[in-house]
């Protein structure tokens, strides 16, 4: 059980011996000792009465019920400690008493006083400095500026700099397929520190999708061309099978409008979008097969409001607003299995609605979580990972590991952990008691301090109108900070309750972030 300041812990069962006498009288003596020993024995008394109580609410909440007679418990051992003439509190063996300020205004109260420590930089005052660029974000949540100052020490750079206690950092868009240093392992091999990358793996992801830059929940359009689907594809030269894939649905009788460079019957001077609309299918073939490595391509077809038939990312599922709003070429022998499905969906009008139901009906909630992210610029997300770095090396210093971090009071302990939403700096307070350490209570934990505090999602003024929602704030995970947003999304969990007290007890004063949809 963990220890606070100022405690003090005395035996339960101290004989008269190990007690000064205060009276040389010895019928006054005898009646001291008499008492003490009463006082001392009364702790017992009370466990006893205690437990048998706690067995008859045998049918009632035990947890809540055990947690409230614990804190009874505290307050009569204390009581009867403080009646005795020797001044000393005493508690029951295994029990602590917490700090008088603790149980003045409670555990909550003492920790956010004693686990309140400044940190030495106000990123308000010194914002995050990135050599590169010459932006200034006024609305990020951390002061951050990219711009070259001679008389500044920058906290990053982009390349591979030399200078000590500088981060070095990679941004590119491109597949790895064709850049090697984009990957992420050969990446941090040549000095990278940090990388920004379409992987969801990498530190600072940047991906191609965006509320703001495509117009995703825009009404679809008749489909009028005879042709079932459209491509623009100018790499011929492509490191994937996406030609053959082409030349294969053809061969299973699809009619394709080819705009691009490769197997052109189309004039290309075209506006891209505005001509997807008329199509029922989309062409969305990538120039690699690469995780998370999904284009514009795919995102300007949903726009259009056709169904994207995809070659690339072997993941593309996780970029579906719906299960079954795209098709996936897998495989080059798939081809012929994917033409079959778009001619039987091309002949059935229902069928092919059902593929844009999420056009009226909204999105999933991990396609919103995903698009939701770029909510943030990828610039400004970089400068709250540098700030976090930055407190997160300051955390390591002894002001901060004497932190409490948690409060013994009888039989519970209340932990105190902090949590914001993701795409957020400023943690907020929030406490969880030993008697129900769960994951349940983690998230409800959340929806009460967010509510309280009337939080507005950072991807409220972003998000289309029908799909912000209401006023009521909708988890989609929590995690520990410093996951990637691959683990965050998609493969993080943890394994019970018992995994996620385990986290609380060995990480003091853990760091959460919230992803709300």
């Amino acid at each position: 059980m963990g220890m606070v300041p100022n405690q003090r812990v005395t035996r339960l069962g101290q004989t008269h011996d190990e007690i000064p006498a205060s009276n040389s009288n010895g019928a006054s003596s005898s009646t001291a000792t008499a008492k003490k020993r009463w006082y001392n024995l009364m702790p017992l008394l009370v466990v006893l009465v205690v437990v048998a109580e706690i067995g008859f609410l045998g049918r009632l909440d035990m947890a809540k019920n055990a947690a409230m007679l614990a804190d009874s418990f505290y307050q009569l051992t204390t009581s009867f400690s403080s009646a005795g003439d020797s001044g000393t509190e005493e508690v029951g063996p295994g029990l602590v008493d917490i700090d008088r300020g603790a149980e003045a205004g409670g555990c909550e109260e003492w920790l956010l006083r004693e686990d309140s420590v400044v940190y030495s930089r106000d990123f308000e005052k010194e914002p995050v400095w990135v050599n590169g660029g010459d932006q200034e974000w006024k609305s990020c949540a951390v002061g951050c500026k990219f711009q070259y100052n001679a008389n500044q020490k920058p906290d990053a750079t982009f390349g591979v700099g030399q200078q000590p206690g500088t981060a070095n950092v990679l941004r590119s868009m491109e597949s790895s397929h064709y850049y090697s240093e984009n990957n992420i392992d050969l990446a941090r091999r040549r000095g990278y520190n940090i990388v920004m990358t379409t992987s969801l793996s990498s530190d600072v992801p940047v991906g191609y999708f965006s509320w703001a830059e495509y117009d995703i929940m825009a009404p679809p359009q008749a489909k009028t061309e005879k042709a079932l689907a459209a491509a623009f594809i100018s790499n011929c030269g492509a490191r994937n099978f996406r030609l053959q894939a082409l030349e294969a649905l053809e061969k299973a009788k699809v009619s394709i409008d080819s705009y691009g460079s490769c197997h052109r019957n189309h004039d290309g001077r075209v506006d891209k979008v505005a001509t997807l609309k008329r199509y029922k299918f989309s062409l969305a073939f990538e120039n690699s097969n690469e995780e998370d490595y999904v284009t514009e391509k795919f995102f300007q077809s949903l726009v259009a409001g056709c169904v994207p038939v995809v070659v690339g990312a072997p993941n593309i599922l996780d970029f579906a607003p719906s299960p079954d709003s795209i098709l996936h070429i897998r495989e080059l022998k798939d081809a012929e299995s994917v033409a079959n499905t778009m001619k039987s969906l091309a002949e059935n009008s229902d069928a092919f609605n059902q593929s844009l139901r999420w056009k009226f009906e909204g999105p999933s909630d991990s396609f919103k979580a995903l698009v939701d992210m770029a909510a943030v610029h990828s610039s400004c997300r970089l400068c709250i990972y540098l700030a976090t770095m930055i407190h997160e090396k300051e955390e390591q210093t002894p002001a901060f590991l004497k932190r409490p971090c948690k409060c013994t009071r009888g039989l519970e302990t209340v932990y105190h952990v902090y949590v914001r939403e993701r795409g957020r700096f400023e943690m907020e307070s929030i406490f969880l008691r030993s008697s129900n350490l769960t994951l349940e209570a983690l998230e409800s934990a959340v929806l009460s301090k967010f509510k309280a505090l009337k939080h507005v999602p950072i991807w409220k003024p972003e998000r289309p109108e029908s799909i912000r929602g209401g006023n009521e704030l909708k988890i989609y995970r929590v995690y520990p900070v410093g996951k990637t947003q691959r683990e965050a999304l998609y493969t993080f969990r943890f394994g019970g309750d018992a995994e996620f007290r385990s986290h609380i007890e060995r990480n003091p004063c853990a760091k959460f972030e919230v992803i709300f949809v």
